[in-house]
């Protein structure tokens, strides 16, 4: 492999999400969201891809995200450890219901504000740049009980306000940007990404791309407004990737390939050109999809494109035409995938394909040819605590070393990367299960699948190995 030379100045660091660290969900004024609705258990996953019949915590159930990790009341001990490690950054995501309880109260939160001016100084003074995500899947009750989430054009001046305030109140804080969460989420798991609940009866596709249309729409007036009040600042997207390839050669297994990439491209075709795609116009077309837009939506996309593409990578995809290679199909994660024979999988059934990491960065800057931003990469596993109270995790090594040695790959290749924050740098409540023994980080928190645990932070032996990383600006893998 290439001696892989990160750029000077590159941003090495980690990421998490408000509902999925910081805990103290009903304190200091905030509002319930979509997010605190997701127990752990069985039901998660129906209740995720939008099956719900209630809107208010089930007192029988188990609630992880109510407590998490309490980053709340821990910040300033996690974000030492984290300048210890040696961070240039850390993308994290604002609780829209912090700021606003209901989603459209007349006055922001005081104590929400106050909460993330508070945190983004403790980065500051660790000079770390935060990285911050307008809307991490999180949707305050009240506008699903009212307008069904964003189903309804409501929520595009609602989510424009709510970004005008922080981008106000942030200015001088806050250079790094990202619009929506792995915005393409919203067409695999509705509930969780936009809580979106799908009633009995509806047209399943009319209902996801026509919330997808308001989205785009949101994600624009967000960008014209951060430019405007923040001209110094970068506004990015943000894509849950991870490429499909075909199962054969068989040119029907690549079409598909193609068509699944593109059900992801589709959001970023639109945030970062501009424009719906031909593909997507013929899809409306061939399903009968109505998307109803207002007279100035075309324009509005036209004009406020982004400044980069924030991406997820944890897996590669495979796809099949063939009805018996699918009967082998897993949902290891939320992109169904046949198995591919030639990667090896996590105890989660997540493949494991460092390769797939360089192509997919490839795949995306030949796309787009913008500056991209690995905002979440990582192995969830099972760790042991030893008698001594060592943990080493040299299988999250061994991923990590194999995806930023690509990474840097890319990087020879030509391709644009302004940073690097891998998913869960402290360990943190799962999305996709709700568990906390699928743990991420290079620091331990004591805490179990039932909510036990002293909360205390442990390092991992990935801790020091990761601090080590950023030190040599990954020449020492």
């Amino acid at each position: 492999m290439a001696n892989n030379k990160f750029p000077e100045g590159f941003l090495w660091g980690g990421a998490v999400a408000a509902n999925q660290v910081e805990g103290a969900y009903l304190e200091d004024g905030k509002g319930l969201t979509n997010v605190d609705l997701l127990p752990t258990g069985s039901k998660r996953r129906a209740i995720m891809e939008g099956n719900i019949n209630r809107l208010t915590p089930n007192p029988e159930d188990f609630y992880p995200s109510h407590q998490a990790i309490d980053f709340y009341h821990n910040y300033k001990k996690d974000i030492a450890l984290f300048a210890e490690m040696g961070f240039k950054s850390f993308r994290l995501s604002i609780s829209w219901a912090r700021i606003f309880p209901n989603g459209d109260d007349a006055a922001p939160n005081e104590a929400g504000l106050q909460f993330y001016d508070d945190l983004f100084d403790e980065l500051l003074k660790h000079n770390i740049e935060p990285v911050v995500t307008i809307a991490h899947f999180d949707v305050p009750v009240s506008l699903i009980e009212r307008y069904n989430s964003w189903e309804s054009r409501k929520l595009v001046d609602l989510f424009e306000k709510y970004s005008i305030t922080i981008f106000e109140r942030y200015k001088d804080k806050v250079k790094y940007w990202m619009t929506f969460n792995e915005i393409n989420m919203l067409l695999h798991l509705p509930f969780m990404g936009a809580g979106i609940v799908l009633k009995e009866g509806v047209n399943r596709d009319q209902v996801l791309y026509q919330a997808a249309h308001h989205q785009l729409v949101a994600s624009a007036k967000a960008v014209k407004a951060c430019h405007e009040i923040i001209p110094n600042a970068q506004i990015g997207c943000m894509l849950a990737a991870g490429m499909f390839y075909p199962y054969t050669s068989n040119p029907d297994d690549v079409f598909k390939a193609m068509e699944k990439d593109r059900e992801s491209f589709f959001f970023i075709d639109v945030q970062s050109r501009g424009e719906y795609p031909g593909y997507a116009k013929r899809f409306f077309k061939d399903n009968n999809l109505t998307i109803e837009m207002e007279p100035e939506d075309e324009q509005i996309l036209k004009d406020h494109t982004v400044d980069y593409i924030g991406f997820s990578y944890y897996s590669s995809r495979t796809t099949s035409t063939d009805p018996e290679v699918l009967k082998n199909a897993t949902s290891g994660n939320v992109f169904g995938s046949v198995s591919n024979p030639y990667v090896a999988k996590s105890e989660w059934g997540w493949t494991i394909d460092p390769k797939g990491f360089r192509i997919t960065a490839n795949q995306l800057y030949d796309r787009y040819q913008k500056p991209l931003f690995v905002v979440e990469n990582g192995l969830g596993a099972i760790d042991e605590v030893n008698a001594d109270g060592t943990i080493n995790d040299d299988y999250r090594i061994d991923y990590l070393q194999k995806h930023i040695a690509e990474m840097g790959e890319a990087i020879e290749d030509g391709v644009d990367i302004i940073g690097y924050t891998c998913w869960g740098p402290i360990d943190i409540v799962s999305a996709s299960t709700g568990e906390m023994k699928k743990r991420y980080g290079y620091i331990y928190v004591d805490r179990d699948n039932a909510g036990e645990g002293t909360l205390n932070r442990m390092k991992k032996k990935s801790f020091d190995w990761y601090k080590n990383v950023i030190a040599t600006n990954g020449e020492e893998l």
